[in-house]
């Protein structure tokens, strides 16, 4: 599995009996990104209890799916209109184990730093 350059929630809920040509139109109509680009999109069924990643690598498209026999994942709430949420990639982690991906306890990174 490759590591994503990019992450995006694809905010609102998504039919989980699209594939990968469904949800690729997704990408271009709605949220008007390239989905052969390096970054990883990632929707959610109303349920809260299915989740499915598309991204493209070198020839192909993977998808991703996963379904949760208990509980729900903490997926954020906007509008029904689809748009692009982007995350870091800890924040996919956090989400996939069940956490919030807006952590209001989270370290901020820090830039521009020097040791003397």
């Amino acid at each position: 599995m490759i590591s994503p350059t990019q992450v995006y929630l694809v905010t609102g809920f998504t039919d989980m009996r699209k594939s990968i040509n469904g949800l690729s139109v997704i990408v271009c109509d709605q949220l008007e990104r390239d989905p052969m680009s390096k970054a990883w999109f990632v929707f959610c069924n109303k349920q809260r209890d299915k989740l499915k990643i598309l991204f493209w690598d070198t020839n192909g498209f993977w998808l991703y799916y996963r379904r949760l026999e208990q509980g729900r994942f903490q997926w954020p709430q906007y509008d029904e209109t689809p748009s692009a949420l982007h995350i870091e990639e800890r924040q996919l982690q956090w989400l996939l184990s069940g956490l919030p991906v807006v952590n209001q306890t989270k370290h901020h990174r820090l830039r521009g730093l020097s040791v003397m």
